[in-house]
């Protein structure tokens, strides 16, 4: 129907923002509600296949001038209707109830809890009787002026520590009723069945950061099944699958499930291995029989979970099953007899697997790329988990999305549960354990604070890290003395590109890609890679070489591809690779292992700067020997910035020294000053030793002392040298006058004396 033929009272519908979900209002254009003399807070009737009310506010200051009306999950599937659908709108009144039945609107939830509480969760919320309607915590966003109903129904206490749906099993009086002071509520413990009621256990509200994800779908998906004549005017078949691959836990099989429920479709699920028979062709049958009755259910969609572990390359297995598997998952797709009205939808985190013929035009049309979402998805999500919650105000949602690097939607849900938790073990010592009961007081005090989210994050890492994850760097750049020409280094390369990304883009420049610390052993390499990670506040991945290195043939390189896969999954990435001296020796050289090694280099090489662009990750790689790495890692590109790190001078020793005996009681005759004068030549790491042995020499004179004394530093100074000579520091001095000129050449300088000897041996031989 022509915009122009529908009535005034009739408005497009479009999708909520999850922050507003599940809070029983519609926003309407500014003229809809002067036409229906519509004030902020006034209920309304939404008029679709079934009858819903909601309270009217504005629009969101985007939709200005849209003819649109928003409505969250729960109402579309209250009325009946589906984002895109056509809704009617009138003005109606809505009576004090005197009676009010809720039920669990889900069969594994089974409720204790106390009907007052819910009485207040739902104060001044229009119902009727057969609604779903949602537990949420009060508004957070600060409105103008409200309307006295508006502001209560806004600020209504959460119910639990999460939300929960219920169903509105009837009311008295029948019709539009809200409930107030007076009303009676009663909580049924289990669920009751919903005559001719729509699923609403997932919708749209309940996906946060894939907002595009959901629009692709939208249009592959909902458009054949619900307008199939679409198609057939322009005389082409509609799509007929959708493959869904991205990392566990970012929300393949709650999009599916969403879907089906928006798209008011019947939804047929496949777990992979549950259609595997013992007998003979009983697999087969069993997936011809759910294709069947999808197709006489139709519109259906059937979604296949983990398809991968059902339909493997057919060429690298050697089971006869599965291999009649692949083929008749391809018949029953693309056979001889035609799917009408049937979407296939599949999810797998492992799409290399899959047989190569499933994954083609006809089969499955499109394949949809479900990432780690970033920061702004983040924050959509965590206001999903904690709709329902009671939160304090100092919990700041924003911060906690920029702290949730690398995490996925279920990340996210496990932190928020773990949160609630951190809640509940504080109320533990005033439950009375006896009865089960827990007092409405100690119910009503029950809240979630910025502290439960601190401590929940120590506990809940990126489950994409699991694998890789070390603990998370606590050094910070006051932990690192003596070194600031590096750290600012380090901050202009590693910080600015990870936090401030724009900038680069502004100016049309790369940030750097590598970052390669040399320097005399102690001098504090490793510190600052991690003192880089926690102020970039990245995820951390430390590896030695002898992690990376395998005895079998072809593993090391799988092994380095695989670190650096999963570094761009959790992005941004700080990866930190010490010693690299002996992970990566210069080729042609005959050190180490040089089969094993060489192709260890290459493989960095292709991956630091291959056809697979490094974004948002930074390798940092730490050796005392940057003269037998190999030259070719060494050039721009890949370890864009080789930073020498010196010995500290003077005034870098007094800093060192003052951060090691910060927590030590010092005398008044201690000289901090003295003592970095005479120690020249003390790496960072000489200078911990120094310290540490001035304490351990004031305990070995009296078990009690309270301070260190100067002469306990003083003996310390005869037990202790500086770990670098005079030699060694002009040597590594001189190489860092030559390594950007020997890398640029080709390496020369980079040889042995040894290995230069043996080369031109062998060239005069020739």
């Amino acid at each position: 129907m022509a915009d122009e033929e529908l009535p005034p009272n009739r408005l497009q519908v479009a999708t909520m923002r999850p922050d507003d979900s599940g809070r029983g209002l519609a926003r309407l254009p500014r003229t809809m509600m002067t036409a229906l003399g519509l004030g902020e807070g006034d209920v309304i009737e939404l008029v679709g296949k079934r009858s819903t009310p909601a309270r009217a506010i504005g629009p969101y200051s985007d939709d200005e001038g849209l003819d649109i009306i928003r409505l969250d999950g729960l109402q579309r599937a209250n009325a009946e209707i589906g984002a895109g659908d056509f809704v009617g709108i009138r003005k109606a009144e809505s009576k004090p109830a005197q009676r009010v039945v809720f039920a669990p609107a889900q069969k594994n939830l089974r409720l204790q809890g106390s009907a007052n509480a819910l009485k207040r969760s739902f104060g001044m919320r229009p119902v009727t009787a057969g609604d779903i309607v949602a537990t949420t915590g009060q508004q957070q966003v600060p409105r103008g002026d409200l309307p006295p109903e508006l502001r209560q129904m806004l600020n209504a206490p959460a119910y639990a520590l999460q939300e929960i749906r219920l169903t509105v099993v009837s009311t008295m009086p029948k019709g539009i009723v809200h409930i107030d002071a007076d009303t009676e509520v009663e909580l049924r413990p289990e669920y009751t069945e919903a005559k001719e009621m729509r699923r609403a256990d997932v919708t749209y509200d309940d996906l946060g950061g894939i907002g595009t994800t959901i629009d692709q779908l939208r249009e592959m998906v909902e458009l054949p099944l619900r307008y199939p004549e679409i198609f057939e005017r322009l005389g082409v078949d509609p799509p007929k699958g959708v493959l869904l691959h991205g990392p566990p836990g970012t929300g393949k099989t709650r999009l599916a499930r969403a879907v089906a429920n928006e798209s008011d479709a019947e939804f047929f699920h496949i777990a992979g291995p549950e259609i595997m028979g013992s007998a003979y062709g009983e697999s087969e049958k069993r997936l011809r029989e759910i294709f069947e009755q999808a197709g006489e259910a139709s519109p259906s969609i059937i979604f296949i979970d983990e398809i991968d572990s059902i339909a493997p390359k057919r060429g690298q297995v050697s089971g006869e099953a599965e291999k009649r598997i692949v083929a008749q998952l391809l018949t029953l797709l693309d056979g001889l007899e035609p799917r009408q009205n049937v979407i296939v939808m599949a999810a797998t985190n492992r799409p290399e697997a899959l047989d190569e013929a499933l994954r083609r035009p006809g089969r499955f049309d499109r394949e949809i790329v479900i990432g780690v979402p970033d920061e702004p998805g983040r924050r959509e999500i965590l206001g999903i988990h904690t709709r329902g919650m009671p939160l304090k105000p100092e919990v700041d949602l924003d911060e906690l999305s920029r702290k949730t690097f690398g995490f996925v939607g279920a990340d996210l849900a496990a932190l928020a549960r773990e949160a609630a938790i951190e809640a509940v073990r504080r109320i533990m010592p005033k439950i009375n354990l006896e009865d089960g009961t827990i007092p409405p007081e100690v119910l009503d005090t029950l809240s979630v604070t910025r502290n439960d989210f601190e401590e929940a994050l120590k506990r809940v890492q990126p489950s994409a890290m699991r694998e890789v994850m070390v603990q998370k760097p606590n050094i910070r750049w006051e932990d690192v003395g003596g070194l600031a020409r590096v750290q600012n280094r380090l901050r202009e390369g590693v910080e600015l590109p990870l936090k401030d990304p724009d900038a680069f883009r502004r100016l049309g420049i790369r940030p750097a890609k590598g970052f390669l610390l040399y320097g005399p052993p102690g001098t504090g390499k490793t510190l600052l890679a991690k003192a880089a990670a926690r102020e970039a506040e990245a995820n951390f991945i430390a590896t030695k070489s002898s992690d990376l290195l395998s005895k079998w043939y072809g593993e090391s390189e799988q092994q380095i591809a695989r670190l650096f896969a999963r570094a761009r999954q959790v992005a941004p990435t700080v990866i930190f690779i010490d010693e690299l001296d002996s992970l990566v020796p210069a080729r042609g050289g005959g050190l180490g292992e040089p089969q094993v090694t060489e192709r260890v280099v290459n493989i960095i090489l292709s991956e630091m700067d291959g056809l697979e662009e490094l974004q948002s990750v930074v390798v940092i790689g730490a050796t005392n020997r940057p003269n037998l790495i190999d030259p070719a890692l060494l050039r721009p590109g890949r370890f864009d910035e080789l930073i020498y790190v010196p010995v500290p001078d003077e005034e870098g020793r007094r800093h060192i020294l003052s951060i090691h005996a910060r927590n030590m009681p010092l005398a008044g005759d201690v000289d901090l000053d003295d003592l970095a004068r005479r120690t020249p030549r003390f790496t960072g790491a000489d200078l911990e030793d120094l310290v540490r042995r001035a304490g351990l020499h004031a305990l070995r004179a009296n078990l009690k002392a309270g301070e260190v004394t100067k002469a306990d530093f003083e003996q310390a100074l005869t037990e202790t040298r500086p770990s670098v000579t005079a030699e060694m520091e002009k040597d590594y001095e001189r190489v860092e006058a030559n390594i950007k000129q020997d890398a640029i050449a080709g390496g020369i300088g980079f040889v042995l004396p040894g290995m230069l000897n043996s080369r031109r041996a062998e060239k005069h031989e020739d």
